[in-house]
């Protein structure tokens, strides 16, 4: 592979992008309002994902069993997160802040692996003789499938576990 002006600029682009991604992740797992229509969203929208994610790896039983393991990773990493995330109830609102950390890396992960596909989409491009690149090998790829499973089942684990506080909380003002 050559170094081209489009492959230095993307040397120079990986860097930006992933300190963008990073503080805007970071941005996003502060101290927030506990509502109840996005745990909802994450408790039962995220499992339909992974089911129809599971669902298309019916034929690839070692990716299947690595995204599932990536979804009990990530749930187990919740339910650790939700002990050390702070919750305020103020009385007329309730709010969260969750450990920015252990979010951040799941999210971080998958992002990286999006880039990483990115890259080597771009090498196989510019090289002499490309490839056919089946996207089926690339979304099934244990290096696709277990980031992937770690940050939704993070992501369902974390929004129930939101649900179960927000509803005794509730049922504790009445």
């Amino acid at each position: 592979m050559q170094l081209t002006v489009t492959t230095v600029v993307l040397l120079i682009l990986v860097p930006v992008l992933v300190w963008r991604i990073y503080s805007r992740l970071k941005m996003a797992f502060q101290r927030q309002e506990s509502v109840a229509w996005r745990h909802w969203v994450g408790a039962a929208g995220i499992p339909v994902l992974l089911l129809a994610a599971a669902q298309s790896m019916l034929g690839n039983l070692p990716a299947l069993s690595m995204m599932a393991g990536g979804v009990l990773a990530g749930a187990w990493l919740a339910f650790f997160a939700l002990k050390k995330t702070r919750f305020e109830n103020t009385g007329l609102k309730l709010y969260f802040t969750p450990p920015s950390r252990t979010a951040v890396l799941v999210c971080m992960l998958f992002a990286a692996r999006a880039l990483q596909i990115g890259v080597e989409f771009y090498i196989n491009r510019q090289s002499e003789r490309p490839q056919l690149i089946n996207s089926t090998e690339v979304m099934q790829h244990p290096l696709t499938v277990v980031p992937f499973g770690l940050m939704l089942g993070y992501l369902a684990a974390y929004s129930i576990g939101l649900l179960r506080w927000r509803h005794s909380q509730i049922r504790g003002q009445v």
